[in-house]
């Protein structure tokens, strides 16, 4: 039978790892559109230094499961002298797990945009920095805007992995309270329904930007 006492009891220490969670996830979210944005311009330049390296890296990472990026960053970068700390490993792994995504997301919102804008812009004397900037990307903007909240949404609960670090988000915080409790059903209970409500929320906000896109486009 449910042990609600138990739940109600430990509901502080979650929130603290709900928290934790949803700022790593901020901060990668916000670290892996940079990333994925840089990316995607690479991957349409037509020089080759910049293409090449870019397309690399988005297929190793999509190539490969986030955990051991996670574990390339925290335990194999200090073997070359670079130590980063939990939390850092974590964004770090997440920002560029994401950003390859993104990325892939980014170049599909501008190749969406009519080449015909993009060569009415050049006639007008616009160079191309400020072509993409002022007409390409704002346009891309409300195409793109859905897919990268759904790698959002995936990118909350992907932190879950940074628990192999030592990070005391909601998934650590239920497996160190089960070993006080012996209540794993209700501990990974209210992990599950934390991690619920913070993607819940997400997905209503990004709703709500999508809309007041599509209004101000309208």
């Amino acid at each position: 039978m449910l042990d609600w006492s138990v739940i109600i009891h430990y509901f502080p220490f979650f929130l603290k790892g709900a928290l934790l969670t949803l700022q790593i996830s901020v901060v990668s979210l916000l670290l892996g559109l940079f990333i994925g944005l840089i990316a995607a311009l690479c991957v349409l330049s037509r020089n080759r230094l910049w293409q090449w390296p870019a397309r690399f890296y988005v297929w190793l990472v999509r190539s490969t499961p986030l955990l051991v990026q996670l574990f390339i960053i925290y335990f194999g970068f200090p073997q070359f002298g670079i130590a980063l700390s939990p939390f850092w490993s974590g964004v770090l792994a997440l920002a560029l797990n994401t950003g390859a995504y993104n990325a892939e997301t980014i170049r599909g919102g501008i190749l969406a945009v009519p080449n015909g804008q993009v060569e009415a812009s050049r006639s007008l004397g616009m160079s191309s920095v400020l072509t993409m900037r002022r007409i390409v990307l704002p346009q891309a903007l409300r195409i793109i805007i859905p897919p990268l909240g759904n790698n959002f949404v995936i990118l909350i609960k992907d932190t879950s992995l940074v628990s192999t670090i030592t990070l005391v988000e909601l998934t650590l915080t239920a497996q160190r309270l089960i070993g006080s409790t012996y209540k794993p059903f209700e501990m990974y209970l209210l992990a599950a329904l934390l991690y619920a409500l913070l993607t819940s929320a997400a997905s209503l906000l990004l709703k709500q930007l999508e809309r007041r896109m599509s209004w101000s486009h309208a």
